[in-house]
């Protein structure tokens, strides 16, 4: 075999061996993604049940139940389309109706949203980007105004 035949056979290798590498990582790290769903997407398409994702919306106006066994329940909205979710653990302080969250979970067989994390904003004016976007989406938050709607304007 000439040199320039087996330096050829090399870098083919390296290629070869460089091209499986990437695709494991790659597959790895399909594996690792936490998509980002509004209650909008969530409805129009439904991701496969028990796959970790995140929704983010506004906790709907008088949705929030608390049981004594320390599950609360509430409903996420976009003002067009609303998710219930069920939480067990400690909320944010800063958790309240009508403010913008993101949660972190898995979807039910029901249609049950069941947190593992629930994130509240920060302070009076500060909305989770994936939030302020999926409410611009829907057509009733503009970035401008700097407030969402109240839910008595689209919900």
């Amino acid at each position: 075999m000439t040199r320039k035949r087996r330096r050829m056979m090399m870098l083919g290798l390296g290629l070869l061996s460089l091209g499986a590498a990437a695709a494991l990582a790659l597959t790895a790290f399909e594996d690792n993604l936490l998509f980002f769903y509004s209650p909008s997407d969530l409805h129009a398409e439904v991701p496969p049940t028990g796959r970790l994702l995140r929704i983010g919306g506004i906790v709907e106006e008088g949705s929030v139940e608390r049981a004594d066994n320390g599950v609360v329940s509430f409903r996420v909205t976009d003002f067009v389309q609303t998710v219930p979710v069920s939480y067990r653990g400690i909320l944010p302080d800063l958790f309240r109706e009508g403010q913008g969250i993101v949660a972190q979970g898995s979807l039910t067989d029901g249609g049950l949203f069941q947190a593992e994390e629930v994130l509240a904003r920060h302070d009076e004016n500060y909305m989770p980007s994936e939030v302020a976007d999926a409410l611009e989406r829907a057509g009733v938050w503009r970035p401008e105004s700097g407030e969402a709607p109240s839910s008595s304007t689209g919900g």
